[in-house]
């Protein structure tokens, strides 16, 4: 594996655990009555290829699961994600 893989596979990972955690962290906020992560900054930190973080948040912490916009962006996102490195990928693997 290329050095160019590894440094993009480590960005994707923490953008991933930054999206998990401020998904974690305004679910502890909102059980315990505190000041919440802003929706716009949840959508803002899945939007930047953490969208498999934020549907982890979601899942896991059983987060934001009654709201429909995130529940169909966040996978899309998700999805959107999955295409667009895949698409990288085969560019920077072409020989």
């Amino acid at each position: 594996m290329n050095t160019t893989i590894i440094i993009i596979i480590a960005v994707l990972a923490l953008l991933n655990l930054v999206s998990f955690c401020l998904m974690a962290y305004d679910k502890h906020c909102a059980k315990a009555g505190k000041w919440r992560v802003p929706e716009k900054t949840l959508f803002i930190a899945a939007a930047c290829f953490g969208g498999l973080g934020g549907v982890l948040g979601m899942v896991l912490c059983r987060h934001k699961t009654k709201h429909w916009y995130f529940k169909v962006f966040f996978p899309l996102l998700l999805a959107v994600q999955i295409v667009l490195l895949a698409a990288g990928y085969q560019m920077i693997m072409k020989p």
